[in-house]
């Protein structure tokens, strides 16, 4: 991933909780293989209107990585996206079946984000994209 210095939607673009990375390297498979996961936040347009996400980032990688930013380095396969616990389009509420019980932590994040678009918000680092600038 590469850090954006400006926010561009059209380049779905993801803040991340650079203190929040997890995950195990296992190293029992024929070759090792480090999951890792990081919490994120992003906006997205659905339907022509727009909505706050809030998930998780996450990757498969061959080596454990030093840091957060070492992770996001390394994380180039953008296909997925990120994994969206819940979403929030200013009238309703969606989150996912693990992750319903978190809905007034969520809401509390994902509110203020979407009334102050595009800020970041508080403990987040942004704006991380798949894309290089310029490019799709």
């Amino acid at each position: 991933m590469i850090r954006q210095a400006k926010f561009l939607i059209s380049q779905h673009p993801y803040a991340v909780d650079l203190s929040s990375l997890m995950g195990n390297l296992d190293i029992t498979a024929a070759a090792p293989v480090y999951r890792g996961t990081l919490n994120a936040v992003w906006f997205r347009r659905r339907k022509g209107a727009l909505i706050a996400c809030i998930g998780q980032l996450w990757d498969f990688q061959s080596t454990e990585p030093a840091d957060a930013g070492e992770f996001l380095a390394q994380l180039n396969d953008g296909r997925y996206g990120g994994r969206c616990h819940a979403r929030w389009n200013g009238r309703t509420f969606w989150a996912d079946d693990e992750h319903r019980d978190l809905r007034d932590t969520h809401l509390a994040i994902l509110q203020p984000m979407l009334a102050n678009y595009p800020d970041v918000p508080p403990g987040y680092d942004a704006w991380w994209t798949f894309h290089a600038k310029g490019t799709r």
